[in-house]
């Protein structure tokens, strides 16, 4: 595949050139590195487009018919393409396209279905929960009454036993799945039972599986949660931002939710950006890119594996996996560090039961959806995975850094990020 060259607008560079310098240097790390973080991917160029576009100009509270402000009439229609979009998508009754991430779609939802005190259930954050899903450091820790759940020691998949238990023990008001470190398939039926068994709404958070579901490769929460929240930048492969979908008995519970209750003016230039994304997941060719991702996630693990660390679960069934490094005699920390060093990312990330902080880690996180953007397949990964050991076998060998640095540069000049071109990505035409 061809390059793309790495060109900064001309009036950045004119204007601002200190801005322009850092713009510059980023779109070249992203051109010329492997990058395996879970919670990144690549938006193709109309996406990249609408999000500079004049639409950042218009102030816009409240929603389509129903604002605040005048001169509406054309973010209206923006929004409400992103609205039918989404509902077609996922078979939702009711969205909201409106929350500006992740973590506040999830404060939104949280706010419309619970009064502060009221019990919050959600997985512990040591096991591959979110913050927002009750972590006493943040604002769904400190509003609620949380109780946890979390794996087996034994296999390292939810606990369904343990999740029944604490149900019924704690009679929660909502209970969250869905996981930002949970490699495995997501059993949505089996939690909307649990709910349904202690009266609890289920709010099924799938910032990570959306663009797996949107492209059939994951089962869809869809008609077993209440409410359904998620990203649009993971492996939806959309701009920075997040949705809500809900049945739409909720809806508008949801819609004062975002706004007024936790958000003001929408940002009506990334919702254009949703809405091409929701449009191009409607494509068929979203779902041969999503079976790549899997099958590329499936191929990587298998290297590593089979170079000396312990997958959590035993695999995955998505776009990302668990490794436990201490069968390398190697923190988090320690890996991730080496790895950047060759122009390799990823992110260090506990291990269910891990003894070391958060700040160290004795785990990655590892995600292949960017790198199947960008057009690369199980041949890839096998070299990808061979780099990853290489390096961490020659921890402190400058020379082997350099010669792994170097082989990084020519397998990423092969395949072009899509927000540098004109073109879409992986496998659009």
């Amino acid at each position: 595949m061809r390059t793309v060259p790495i060109e900064v607008p001309n009036l950045l560079i004119e204007r601002d050139p200190e801005v322009a310098a850092a713009v510059g240097k980023e779109m070249e790390r992203q051109q010329f590195s492997i990058v395996l973080i879970a919670s990144e991917n690549f938006p193709s160029k109309p996406i990249l487009e609408a999000t500079g576009t004049v639409l950042t100009n218009k102030y816009a509270e409240g929603y389509p018919n129903r604002r605040y402000y005048g001169g509406c009439e054309f973010v209206d229609m923006a929004e409400n393409i992103a609205i039918q979009r989404a509902k077609k998508l996922f078979g939702s009754e009711h969205a909201n396209v409106q929350p500006h991430s992740g973590t506040q779609a999830n404060m939104a939802a949280l706010s419309a279905l619970l009064k502060p005190g009221e019990t919050l259930m959600g997985m512990r954050l040591d096991q591959g929960g979110h913050l927002s899903h009750g972590s006493p450091v943040n604002f769904s820790g400190g509003l609620y009454n949380v109780v946890s759940y979390g794996v087996s020691k034994e296999t390292e998949l939810i606990d369904f036993d343990e999740v029944q238990k604490v149900a019924k023990e704690n009679r929660p008001k909502v209970i969250i799945c869905g996981f930002t470190a949970y490699s495995r398939t997501v059993d949505f039926p089996r939690f909307r039972k649990i709910a349904d068994e202690v009266g609890a709404t289920l709010l099924a958070d799938i910032a990570h599986i959306s663009g797996l579901i949107a492209g059939g490769e994951h089962p869809s929460p869809v008609n077993h949660a209440h409410v359904v929240t998620s990203t649009s930048h993971k492996t939806l492969r959309g701009p920075r931002g997040a949705f809500i979908l809900s049945d739409g008995s909720l809806g508008r519970d949801i819609d004062r939710g975002v706004f007024p209750r936790t958000q003001g003016g929408p940002f009506m230039h990334v919702i254009a950006g949703k809405a091409i994304c929701f449009g191009e997941a409607l494509r068929p060719e979203f779902s041969v890119y999503a079976h790549q991702v899997v099958e590329n996630s499936q191929t990587l693990a298998g290297v590593l594996s089979k170079g000396g660390m312990r997958l959590i679960s035993g695999g995955t069934d998505t776009h990302m996996f668990l490794v436990d490094l201490t069968p390398l005699n190697l923190s988090g920390l320690e890996a991730e560090q080496a790895l950047e060093r060759v122009n390799i990312f990823v992110n260090r990330n506990n291990i269910p039961y891990d003894p070391a902080p958060p700040r160290v880690g004795s785990g990655l996180r590892i995600g292949t959806a960017a790198m199947t953007s960008r057009g690369m397949g199980s041949q890839q990964m096998e070299k990808i995975g061979s780099l990853i050991l290489q390096t961490l076998e020659n921890i402190g060998d400058s020379d082997q850094a350099q010669r792994i640095r170097q082989e990084v540069a020519e397998l990423t000049t092969k395949f072009y990020v899509p927000g540098l071109s004109s073109e879409m990505g992986y496998p659009f035409k």
